[in-house]
């Protein structure tokens, strides 16, 4: 592997990171990354009305109600975060 290549690599990497929010970098911490996957999840099935259904179904709610809940469970949707240590 050349240095252009590696070079190549990273402004490719740096450019997806720029265009979609959720893809992280390198200081984001796990709590972080596991809310963006949450949240990501959750507008998934609020935007599919198929699955939107599926899950209404499932769980014997209204439609509307389902997406009443996963709309509050993207507020927190790994609940707090956890304390910071200062240094």
């Amino acid at each position: 592997m050349q240095a252009s290549d590696r070079f190549n690599i990273n402004s490719q990497l740096e450019h997806l990171q720029a265009k979609y929010v959720g893809t992280g970098h390198a200081d984001i911490n796990r709590f972080e990354w596991a809310v963006n996957i949450q949240r990501d999840s959750y507008a998934s099935y609020i935007g599919h009305y198929p699955l939107l259904s599926y899950f209404s179904i499932a769980q014997n709610e209204s439609i509307g109600r389902q997406r009443y809940t996963f709309m509050q469970k993207m507020l927190l949707p790994c609940g707090l975060p956890p304390e910071r240590e200062e240094e």
